[in-house]
């Protein structure tokens, strides 16, 4: 068992420290393309309101969940985690998309 010193316990906080920065960056980011991609879906649910379309797709729905599957094991990411992640994005977007309708039926009298 290896003992810890007081400079091995400070070079061992400012590495978890480091490590936590670099994380909280990433979390940042991950919150920003989250909205950019939730912007495209609004676009998306709007233009699908318009036009009378239904707000879900599960042929691309499938499509997705395969592809994106395929890239989570590519990156030794939990392919189940990825599924399950995007099933939560689409079931927000889903929402979003019949908001999106209710709204445009309410502003147009239907």
């Amino acid at each position: 068992m290896t003992r810890s010193t007081p400079d091995s316990d400070e070079a061992a906080w400012q590495r978890l420290m480091s490590i936590r920065q670099s994380i909280d960056n990433i979390d940042a980011a991950l919150v920003h393309l989250l909205a950019e991609r939730f912007k495209f879906t609004q676009t998306v649910g709007e233009l699908k309101a318009a036009h009378g379309l239904p707000a879900a797709d599960p042929e691309r729905e499938r499509t997705q969940i395969a592809r994106l599957r395929e890239l989570a094991a590519e990156s030794n990411l939990d392919p189940e985690f990825a599924e399950k992640w995007f099933n939560f994005v689409v079931t927000e977007v889903i929402r979003h998309h019949i908001q999106a309708g209710a709204d445009g039926a309410e502003r147009t009298g239907e």
